[in-house]
């Protein structure tokens, strides 16, 4: 039979303004505000520490090698072996240099290894909510269900911390076109999901507003390494530049102002021994520029409350002109 193909046929060009999302509108990051992080700070430092698990026999997750018919027991068990080694040893590696984290945890961790999410309650890290699984995508969920699972993450972490989530980043970055107003209307009073700016911006929901913290698709290591291919050494470099720059910009006599660097980790990948090596080198550098004293490391609901405080004392613009 001979094949067809469907020919796209003539349409009328698109011009004009495009469709937005219509939760925030275009500011350079020229146009500056006049606050600072606490101590007169400008750059503030956070580690997201995406803590998973994931479905054996289903369901999504990075892979290592090339992915088998489940049960794929080598990309399972690779990523297992961030909840059984590499979180200790990076949670041990914050220790040694006195970091907090924000720490990203899939409540299924609940039933699956509970004692993670207690070293990281002892330590004083900030839970953020980050889905049940990484093994399902939020996005496609209906609303009702994607309402339901943002308030199950939230009462399961709240009944076991003493506090609700401020915070939350949907497995594998997935939205609806709901999500910011399902946030907001949960309780949630952030989200990292966007990563368009490099402060944080007031986004417009139909109950309010909800912040959005810069949180990085660059300066992670699920991207660099898995869709990069690039490795321990090499991101510890990213991570050492990154800061250098970031740090010299907030200073910069023309725009002088307060940015957020984030550190997306994820402890199955910078956990493996030969990576956490370079992990402490790239950590290190940050914290020796702490004591110089014009570096914040903090969380990321530490930054949201800040701004919470800046806006209410008239430092922050947030009624931007829409285009």
């Amino acid at each position: 039979m001979k094949e067809t193909f469907d020919v796209p046929t003539a349409g009328t060009a698109e011009i004009g303004p495009l469709a937005t999302h219509g939760r925030f509108s275009y500011r350079a990051i020229t146009d500056t505000d006049t606050f600072s992080w606490p101590g007169d700070k400008r750059l503030a430092v956070y580690l997201g520490f995406n803590i998973e698990h994931f479905a054996f026999g289903g369901g999504l997750g990075a892979a290592l090698g090339p992915v088998s018919p489940e049960p794929d027991v080598l990309n399972y068990s690779w990523r297992e072996y961030g909840n059984r080694v590499g979180v200790w040893r990076c949670l041990e590696l914050f220790d040694q240099l006195d970091m907090p984290a924000g720490v990203l945890i899939n409540t299924a961790l609940y039933d699956h290894c509970p004692e993670v999410i207690d070293a990281c309650i002892a330590r004083g890290d900030e839970l953020i909510g980050h889905g049940h699984t990484n093994s399902q995508r939020q996005g496609t969920l209906a609303e009702a269900d994607e309402r339901a699972l943002l308030a199950h993450c939230r009462d399961r972490i709240a009944a076991h911390a003493g506090t609700p989530p401020a915070g939350w980043l949907s497995p594998w970055i997935s939205e609806s076109h709901a999500t910011p107003d399902l946030l907001a209307e949960t309780g949630y009073r952030y989200t990292l999901n966007w990563c368009h700016d490099d402060r944080p911006v007031r986004m417009a929901t139909r109950s309010g507003p909800l912040w959005s913290i810069p949180y990085p698709q660059e300066l992670n290591d699920l991207p660099m390494m898995i869709g990069r291919h690039l490795d321990g050494c090499a991101f510890a470099d990213m991570i050492i530049d990154q800061f250098d720059e970031m740090r010299e910009q907030v200073q910069a006599s023309r725009h002088p102002q307060a940015l957020v660097m984030g550190i997306a980790l994820h402890p199955y990948l910078v956990g493996q021994p030969y990576r956490l090596r370079h992990l402490r080198r790239a950590l290190k550098h940050i914290a020796a520029a702490r004591a110089q004293g014009d570096v914040w490391i903090t969380t990321p609901g530490a930054i949201a409350r800040h701004m919470d405080a800046m806006e209410s004392a008239g430092l922050v613009r947030t009624d931007v002109r829409p285009r």
